[in-house]
């Protein structure tokens, strides 16, 4: 097992970070001790990083299962930006690139390979011949019916831990109730895998409910407060993702529509485009999102109500990865419950997807701080109200309820947590009918105490308490009552509770338009970001993937103008810092001295000026970068900047004429290509973008 410092020196100079998030540390240890792992981790909380690291410190490969195409080459893409060995294996590519892969296993020089679960059979015979040193099941909820992603292929994986059955196997999802978490466990045959579940709490996350009448006029309210930030809008329908996609274009924002029934083609230049922040609002169906590690979503607005909580958690997820504020708004009405109810009467387990739209319902409806009922769901729960919902925001109008609390709270010890919400509320009201009557409810001493209270009431009442976290409701045992860790509390030690006046109920929610924290026009992170999508295009990866939001943003604060200061900002691993430091170093260099000249008569904006005088003198790179006190990689940006405004510069002298040469043949094999991105995948990261790039400019020059 590696040791501590071995193990931050990895997560620093792949990844980019100094310290873990929470969990992440157990789970590798773990992993390391040849144990199986179940994570619930939320979108954004770095489950990747659980496997990724592991993967590059152990001996042989890692194996990766992942649902969709898209999401593997994303995640790829992310790993061979970071200088990682990884592939994956689908039916999008044709044989002979699967056998230069296969190929690459067996001479070991991959540590990740990603597959998906349909593809798995093809690879039986080369993974027998090598060591599989770990197995990651990613998106793990689509093996449970019990979850909101059932997928038959899934299913099969059982048989993995049969065939490496001394290989550690790790599942991990987003979003997974108890009855999902044991299901997952006993198919993939690691019953007694340790669970680690994350907080499901994104702090970050504002969450607002709002009543679904005119939803354009509101939508375009939204977004006016929001200029330039990239977002989603989920609908249940193909045709309102193609309505509302022209009525926003029609107004002048750059949208799209996104759903199975668009030409294959017509949705991947989609997705790249959101994913580039080339194109701002998807107007999506809930397949979308899925594929993608985009961190910089900074809203989701649901069109419609969302069929279950697992879902719409998984969705308002997919905003905010990179821990800034990030909005989140859902609108309902009668008629989305109407057409979700209709489609969860044509599933395989009914009973269970109409309690979960109930559970849906309830939320939206709900008076009670809206974090509190998400976490609670998931069994987290928390005392304190978050401040970051529109209930919070603007709270109803509420009443003692703790003899009411603990007359439910009595109901349900003393029908043993064996009933659902109805049955409770018939013993409280002493309804004579036969469940009470067959089931002998009619002799308990709760029976009855709540006859003064209407039956609408009670559930409302009930409903409070289950999204308070004091009750929670058992899906997978016919959606019995069951009491948490908290109803103690109000049973024993006398804990008060407060329960929103049910006039507050029907009241019509004020539409709250939160003003977003704006990011000043022309600013670095403005200039970084700019930057940024021009490195991303030339290089033909996705934006994020060079550096999220959240690392521009520590940039922008901490200004770093030299080499050692830029590697100590979190998200700047030594790969990255070897392909963009002297492009970002130069930008912030440029943008304080550009701030110094308006404050003071300076000329810092002639710092290329001074040095070509001391490259004139013979000085070598690191001398000048000595003598000038700056980076060598502002250094060399500063050569490249000269020698493209035609001083005589000899480029020559900063790279090899090997590395010249095999740039040369990679031009010819490669048939001239656009951009960077496919001489480093020719070399395989042998040789940085920007050795490419000087290659590039020298022979292009020749010719």
């Amino acid at each position: 097992m590696p040791d501590q410092q071995q193990i931050l020196t990895t997560l620093k100079e792949y990844f980019g970070y100094d310290s873990f998030r929470p969990l992440q540390e157990e789970i590798i240890s773990s992993i390391f001790k040849s144990k199986d792992n179940l994570v619930i981790m939320p979108t954004g909380g770095g489950k990747s990083i659980c496997y990724q690291l592991p993967a590059l410190l152990l001996p042989g490969v890692t194996l990766v299962i992942s649902p969709l195409i898209a999401l593997m080459k994303d995640q790829v893409d992310g790993l061979s930006a970071n200088g990682i060995n990884a592939a994956f294996i689908n039916s999008s590519q044709h044989e002979n690139e699967q056998q230069e892969i296969y190929q690459k296993i067996l001479d070991k020089q991959l540590k990740l390979l990603y597959v998906a679960p349909e593809s798995l059979s093809f690879l039986d015979t080369v993974l027998s011949q090598v060591v599989v040193s770990l197995i990651a099941i990613d998106e793990a909820h689509c093996i449970s019916s019990w979850g909101h992603d059932f997928r038959p292929a899934y299913t099969q994986l059982g048989y993995l831990k049969n065939k490496f059955p001394k290989t550690p196997v790790i599942a991990l999802t987003a979003t997974a109730d108890k009855a999902t978490r044991q299901d997952i466990c006993n198919q993939l045959n690691i019953p007694n895998a340790t669970q680690h579940l994350a907080s499901f709490d994104r702090k970050n996350l504002s969450l607002e409910v709002r009543p679904g009448n005119k939803r354009i006029e509101q939508i375009l309210n939204f977004l006016e407060e929001r200029p330039n930030e990239s977002g989603i809008i989920y609908c249940l329908s193909r045709k309102a993702t193609e309505t509302i996609a022209e009525k926003l274009q029609n107004q002048g924002f750059n949208a799209q529509a996104y759903h199975a029934g668009i030409d294959h083609q017509k949705r991947a230049t989609v997705q790249e485009n959101f994913v580039n922040d080339s194109l701002q609002i998807v107007c999506a169906t809930i397949a979308f999102g899925m594929g993608i590690d985009k961190s910089n979503v900074r809203w989701v607005i649901h069109y419609n109500l969302p069929k279950n909580i697992e879902g719409y958690y998984q969705e308002i997820g997919r905003a905010g990865r990179d821990g800034l504020p990030s909005s989140t708004l859902l609108f309902h009405s009668y008629a989305d419950v109407v057409q979700l109810q209709k489609f969860a009467d044509m599933s395989g387990n009914k009973d269970v997807q109409l309690a979960k739209l109930d559970r849906m319902k309830q939320y939206a409806e709900s008076l009670s701080c809206r974090r509190k009922i998400l976490l609670s769901y998931f069994g987290e729960l928390i005392v304190d109200d978050c401040g970051n919902c529109d209930v919070c925001k603007n709270p109803p109008t509420f009443i003692d309820g703790t003899i009411l609390a603990q007359k439910v709270l009595s109901t349900v010890t003393r029908i043993k947590e064996q009933e659902p919400i109805g049955t409770v509320i018939d013993v409280l009201r002493g309804a004579q009918n036969a469940t009470v009557f067959d089931k002998g409810y009619q002799h308990l001493k709760s029976y009855k105490i709540g006859n003064d209270i209407p039956w609408k009431d009670w559930q409302q009442y009930i409903i409070q308490l289950i999204n308070q976290g004091y009750l929670e409701i058992a899906f997978h045992q016919n959606n019995k009552i069951k009491l948490t860790s908290l109803s103690k509390k109000v049973l024993f030690e006398n804990e008060k509770i407060s329960l929103a006046h049910l006039k507050d109920f029907e009241k019509a929610k004020q539409i709250i338009t939160e003003v977003s924290s704006k990011t000043k026009a022309n600013s670095l992170f403005d200039k970084l970001r700019e930057l940024r999508l021009t490195l991303a295009k030339e290089a033909g990866i996705p934006a994020y993937q060079i550096f999220s939001d959240a690392t521009l943003k520590e940039m922008e604060l901490h200004r770093p103008m030299s080499d050692e200061e830029f590697i100590q900002i979190n998200g700047v691993g030594r790969q990255k810092m070897q392909n963009y430091g002297y492009q970002f170093i130069k930008e912030i260099i440029n943008f304080s001295s550009t701030k110094t000249k308006k404050k003071k008569k300076s000329n810092k904006g002639n710092t290329h000026k001074e040095t070509l005088s001391l490259y004139q003198e013979g000085l070598s790179i690191e001398e000048i970068s000595i003598k000038r006190q700056l980076a060598t990689s502002t250094i060399f940006s500063h050569i490249m900047k000269l020698y493209n405004e035609g001083e005589n510069i000899d480029l020559k002298q900063f790279i090899s004429k090997t590395d010249i040469n095999s740039v040369k043949n990679a031009k010819q094999e490669l048939n001239t290509p656009e951009g960077l991105k496919p001489y480093f995948e020719h070399f395989e990261g042998a040789i940085d973008y920007n050795t490419i790039k000087l290659a590039l400019t020298i022979l292009e020059n020749e010719n």
